[in-house]
This record gives C-alpha cells, sequence and structure tokens, in this order.
C-alpha cells in the first residue's frame, strides 16, 4: 500500500513535510551565510591592528613624534601626513565591509540589525576622520605650538571620533548577545566590559594620552578578536 507524506515518522522536532514543496534542508540553506559574507567579515578582523601597527610604525619614525604626547591621529598632519590620511580611509572602508560581513553571519539572529550598524558608523568615522584631519598642537608636526587651538575641522575630526567609539561601545555590548548565544559566554561577558575601559580612556584623555590611546587601541583589538570569533564559528559550521 503506498503511504502518503503525513503518514510518515517524524520525530517532535522534525518539521511537518510541505507537499511539493522544497526539503527543510534546502529551505535552512540560506541561513548560512554565503563565502562573499565571510570574506567580508574579514575586514573587521584587520582594520583594527591593521591601523594600530601603520600608526606605530609611523610614530616611531616621524620626527618630533611622541607617543606620551601626541595622539596617533596627529600623524595625519605634516609633510608625511598623506600615509596617516590613507590609513584612516583604509580601516573605514574594511570596517564598513566588516558590518556587511556581520549582517550576513548574524542574519534572523540576535544581534543581527544593530550591531552591524553600529559598526558601520565606526567605519564611517574613520572615514570622516580622514577628511577632516586633528589639530596640530604639543609641538607636532616641527613648529606647532604647545596649545591647541580647535579648527573648525579639528572639531569636526574631535566629534567623529566621539560617535565613532561611542558606536563602537554599544555595538560590543550587542555582540555579546549571539556571543552568548553560542556559547562563548566569557567573551560575551568581555565585550560588556571591553567598552568600559574604552570609555575610561576617552575621559581621561585630557590628562593622558597614552590612557586614550590606549583605550582607542584596546576596542580596536577587541572588535577584531569578535569578529575573528563569529568568524571561526562560521566557518566551523560551513
Amino acid at each position: 500500500m503506498n503511504r502518503t507524506l503525513d503518514d510518515l515518522p517524524r520525530t517532535p522536532d522534525a518539521p511537518a513535510p510541505v507537499p511539493g514543496g522544497r526539503p527543510p534542508a534546502a529551505r535552512t540553506a540560506s541561513a548560512v551565510p554565503r563565502p562573499a559574507g565571510r570574506v567580508l567579515l574579514a575586514g573587521a578582523v584587520v582594520a583594527g591592528p591593521l591601523f594600530l601597527a601603520a600608526g606605530v610604525a609611523q610614530g616611531v619614525t616621524r620626527e618630533g613624534f611622541d607617543f606620551t604626547r601626541h595622539a596617533i591621529s596627529q600623524l595625519a598632519l605634516g609633510d608625511a601626513g598623506g600615509l596617516q590620511t590613507v590609513n584612516f580611509v583604509v580601516a573605514g572602508v574594511l570596517l564598513l565591509a566588516g558590518a556587511a560581513g556581520l549582517r550576513s553571519v548574524l542574519r534572523g539572529g540576535p544581534g543581527a540589525t544593530w550591531g552591524p550598524a553600529l559598526i558601520a558608523v565606526f567605519g564611517a568615522s574613520f572615514v570622516a576622520a580622514a577628511a577632516f584631519p586633528a589639530d596640530p598642537g604639543a609641538g607636532f608636526p616641527a613648529g606647532a605650538p604647545e596649545a591647541v587651538t580647535m579648527s573648525p575641522h579639528g572639531t569636526v575630526h574631535m566629534a567623529a571620533g566621539m560617535v565613532g567609539y561611542l558606536a563602537l561601545c554599544a555595538a560590543l555590548a550587542v555582540l555579546a548577545r549571539p556571543l552568548a548565544a553560542r556559547g562563548h559566554r566569557t567573551w560575551a561577558l568581555a565585550s560588556r566590559l571591553v567598552p568600559v575601559a574604552v570609555l575610561a580612556g576617552f575621559l581621561s584623555s585630557a590628562a593622558s594620552v597614552p590612557a586614550f590611546t590606549a583605550g582607542a587601541g584596546l576596542g580596536l583589538c577587541w572588535l577584531a578578536a569578535v569578529a575573528g570569533r563569529l568568524l571561526a564559528d562560521v566557518r566551523q559550521n560551513a
């Protein structure tokens, strides 16, 4: 006797078969991130370390630059400032690509909307920082006054950095949810604590440039680590 689809035994968790429709595996396959999404997410993995490495390399070779007195963004000033401007743009583009990849990886899950959107804001802030350089000050570049005089482009630069890093801090808190959902509870806890350290660095920037640099660098590095963790999960489950 012929048996219909409805007569077949099913486990309690198995989806009901749909006569004439696609099998369940085919319907859920679209939830798997496409290879392009994984490649784009890699942008968020390399953006921070690349930006910091390029900044440090410039800082140790630029005459008059002192990491204890000058912010990395000031490297965009002077005759060789074009290198740091390009560094800002490259980092911003990589972060924007990473935001698009993150949307693909998190699609339909926790943090899928706000996580990528906030990372995109963070990436856009780097592009804005490249277009509106910081003001000279603290004797850099050579011949600059010690006191910083805020110009319109310097004000935009500072505002872009503030908005960008606030977005990053919010994004890390949001990304704690998908990390926890994947069983990475220690990672999730760290993603809630790192923003506190980043904000502490920003709040102490007026008194300590190294604290500001450390906070900004920590945020970039932790974002790279989180993106790498999520990317590893995707590759493992592919």
